[in-house]
């Protein structure tokens, strides 16, 4: 016979709230109930008296990330001289549905064997200089948070409306230009504060359009092509792993893999090309930047299997950031720095702001004040990414709940001992079970016992 629910007043309410938000560690309320004092059991409580709901998730909560919207002034870009570039064809190519276009593409043929690869990216630092109201607010979070039912930005929307690529019918950008030879070698790199005139598309707009043999998009194909051979024959690693998106609300969650078209390669090798430039040229004038760096791998993987690049990048050191230049091996790049999300990253907003006293020749912030800076933000952004990550997985948790007797393909990509990390690569969804089955082996399996507080589920192989 089961035991009747509890009812909660409304203090017991807010104290379990609180609890399972990790708000509170002590719990009288959990106590009396014989329940542990844990932020787990007082979210198991809360659903089992229906009191929140399966859509309610508390990671950000937990992880100290900011889940309200940034409600600054947004100030007007300032009148300043700026290269026009507006006769020049641009496109910020994103994933359908974008809000925050803060990046575009572009080439300019200069004759004599080279192409000038223009990237363009929103000006953010025009409108937050260092130390501001909206810098301070921005360096507090880190990042802006992508969970699967809303965006919380780093920056207000009114900012994103103002700066946005393509949002109007010009924009001003900081814009990044590499001279590119026809094995993408760069002749010449340079920074600019710009005008430019952007057409918004989707990769698969993109995409038909490069199959259909326009330019510029052959052209980039190409570019991108060189750029990522010669970053491989410097060590840059290949890693390939399934991707998708998760999208959830009070009616359930969803999961789908992400396609890949060539087309988002093309643009993801032109902003490593981008950052690489804008290293380079903060190098040669001595502009202290947020560098990326990363440390060799510690061993090397061989094979293009899902499980040769699962274990590919486990080799992977964590990227460091530092007011000096450094080798980012990982990416095969001499120097690197993160410089194509400043509505997004914090610290590519503090690339910018270096980059923009430099080019309005001010002082740019000392390295000693960067240092600071880099460790703030990198601690909030970690916050907010491991908010994302632990919610993408929850809202994954539902979907395969809404639908148990669903048989999934999934492969083995590691073992330690009688247990296997297997990955369903339709929901980029990994776990542990027990199956004698070596690395490498594909697999059928079924989902059963959910528990979304815990965050646990129990896999079986249907196929044997």
């Amino acid at each position: 016979m089961t035991s009747p629910l509890p009812e909660l007043s409304p203090a017991q309410r807010t104290e379990v709230e609180l609890v399972a938000r990790g708000k509170q560690e002590k719990s009288r309320t959990l106590r009396e109930l014989n329940l542990p004092e844990t932020p787990e059991a007082a979210h198991a409580l809360l659903l089992k008296l229906g009191l929140w709901s399966e859509a309610r998730t508390p990671y950000a909560d937990r992880l100290r990330a900011a889940t309200h919207a940034v409600d600054l002034p947004v100030p007007d870009f300032p009148p300043e001289e700026r290269l026009d570039l507006t006769h020049l064809p641009v496109f910020a190519i994103d994933d359908e549905g974008n809000r925050d276009p803060d990046d575009a593409v572009g080439i300019e043929e200069l004759g004599g064997g080279l192409t000038r690869l223009w990237v363009h990216v929103a000006d953010v630092a025009a409108l937050v200089p260092p130390d501001s109201a909206l810098d301070v607010e921005a360096r507090a979070r880190g990042a802006t948070l992508y969970l699967p039912d809303q965006t919380i930005g780093m920056l207000p929307d009114a900012l994103v409306e103002k700066a946005g690529l393509g949002l109007h019918e010009t924009t001003p950008a900081l814009s990044i230009s590499l001279d590119l030879d026809a094995d993408g070698n760069a002749d010449a790199v340079d920074v600019a504060l710009t005008t430019i005139r952007a057409r918004r598309l989707t990769y698969s707009e993109a995409q038909a359009r490069l199959e259909a043999g326009e330019e510029p998009f052959v052209t980039l194909a190409r570019l991108a092509r060189a750029s990522r051979t010669l970053r491989e024959g410097e060590g840059a690693l290949t890693i390939d792993l399934p991707e998708v998106r998760v999208k959830a609300d009070e009616a359930g969650a969803a999961v789908f893999p992400l396609p890949k078209p060539q087309m988002r390669q093309v643009v993801q090798e032109c902003m490593t090309l981008a950052g690489w430039g804008a290293a380079i040229f903060a190098d040669d004038n001595e502009i202290p930047l947020p560098f990326a760096t990363q440390d060799y791998p510690t061993r090397e993987v061989q094979g293009e299997t899902l499980a040769a690049h699962w274990a590919r990048r486990k080799t992977l050191a964590r990227t460091r950031f530092q007011p000096s230049p450094g080798p980012h091996h990982g990416m095969g790049l001499d120097l690197y720095a993160q410089a194509t999300s400043p509505m997004r990253r914090y610290l590519d907003l503090v690339v910018h702001q270096q980059l923009r006293a430099f080019l309005a020749g001010t002082e740019p912030m000392g390295s000693k004040v960067m240092a600071s800076h880099i460790a703030q933000a990198q601690l909030n952004a970690d916050g907010t990414r491991q908010a994302e990550r632990l919610s993408r997985r929850y809202h994954t948790l539902r979907f395969i709940a809404a639908q148990p007797e669903r048989v999934w393909e999934a492969v083995v990509v590691d073992r330690r001992g009688p247990q296997a990390t297997v990955l369903v690569p339709d929901l980029a969804f990994d776990v542990s079970m027990s199956t004698p089955a070596p690395t490498g082996t594909a697999l059928k399996v079924q989902f059963a016992d959910v528990n979304l507080p815990n965050m646990t589920v129990r896999v079986r192989r249907v196929d044997e």
